[in-house]
């Protein structure tokens, strides 16, 4: 497989989830301006969407959107909970998570990455993301993990969200759970692994 990422994007959720399932790919950095991926390839031809995630499977096929990606790649290495049985609870309970996030709190930040936003905007979109994040905290109260009592493709994904609350001046330490939460799984190996590989850290 190949998994084409740029740096601290949503791919990074992806790129962990694969590391925690010990699967052998590929990874391949893309620029995402430019749409032109390290490994020469024009990224318009591998996905017409134009941004990453994508995973080029063995087949030679193409699956977009983290959000099919990461029950993808759990269901891919079962031993390792990233992605509960089909049929259970916590199977519907991490799809349930998926979709908030990406909904919720992964475009909550959009308005910081696009030029010429207004300053008034980005106030809006900080007060929506902090309700956002109240919920998310209420829900992790006493609790290790998003589903159940192992680390799934939900807490990968939001993990690589937050990680962006940095990077638009957001302090995550209004919600004292979600930061100790954030700083625990960025110490997992495969976390650090995956974060190093994309030069995010040393």
């Amino acid at each position: 497989m190949k998994l084409y990422y740029s740096p601290g994007a949503c791919s990074l959720a992806s790129h962990i989830a694969l590391k925690e399932a010990g699967l052998s790919f590929e990874a391949i950095k893309v620029d995402g301006r430019a749409k032109k991926a390290a490994n020469g390839e024009d990224y318009w031809q591998v996905t017409a969407k134009g941004y990453v995630p994508a995973l080029r499977l063995d087949d030679g096929s193409v699956l977009t959107e983290g959000t099919a990606i990461l029950p993808y790649i759990g269901d891919r290495a079962p031993a390792s909970g990233l992605a509960p049985a089909a049929g259970t609870m916590d199977r519907y309970r991490v799809h349930e998570w998926l979709g908030y996030i990406n909904s919720e709190v992964h475009k909550g930040f959009g308005p910081f990455f696009v030029p010429g936003t207004s300053d008034e905007a980005k106030a809006t979109a900080k007060a929506n993301l902090g309700k956002r994040f109240g919920f998310v905290q209420q829900a992790l109260e006493g609790r290790e993990f998003l589903v159940g009592d192992q680390f799934t493709v939900a807490d990968a994904y939001l993990f690589t969200v937050l990680g962006w609350s940095r990077i638009v001046g957001i302090d995550l330490g209004e919600w004292p759970v979600l930061k100790a939460w954030h700083a625990k799984i960025a110490q997992r190996p495969a976390v650090q692994a995956a974060m190093r590989a994309e030069g995010l850290i040393k």
